[in-house]
């Protein structure tokens, strides 16, 4: 186990307020999501504008829905000057745990007009009737 000091002597580190900053900037940069509950089911609701369907993974391990891609940009204008342009791009990663009962192996997922609806149906309750349990003589 490794433990790690707030403070180094009495000064603080000069690096503490950078420790996680990449983990933030990925949290700012990831896609906008929704997520939801019905009767039937779980949705996720992802807006991806301008993402193929070919350039987004979904796949479920031990629980956990995980959605990545990528959103390439390409520009290409001679004798335009820019002042500045609000297009995105590069690699993304979200991950969503599922309830217990979120039935994995029967997830769907549709992309229409840059959003990915992701739906995940949900098990049927256990039944937890009473049993009689006759006993057999001998």
């Amino acid at each position: 186990m490794v433990e790690k000091s707030h403070t180094a002597g009495l000064w603080p580190s000069v690096y503490e307020p950078l420790r996680n900053f990449g983990a933030r900037v990925a949290d700012w940069l990831a896609p906008a999501s929704d997520a939801s509950a019905s009767d039937a089911a779980y949705r996720i609701t992802m807006e991806l504008p301008g993402v193929e369907e070919q350039d987004i993974d979904i796949s479920v391990n031990s629980g956990v829905v995980s959605v990545k891609g990528e959103k390439t940009a390409e520009r290409e204008e001679k004798g335009a000057t820019w002042f500045f342009s609000e297009r995105q791009y590069g690699a993304f990663s979200r991950s969503f745990r599922l309830p217990e009962d979120g039935d994995g192996d029967r997830i769907e997922a549709h992309l229409k007009d840059g959003v990915l609806s992701i739906s995940v149906p949900k098990r049927a309750p256990e039944t937890t009737e009473t049993r009689k349990i006759t006993i057999k003589r001998g």
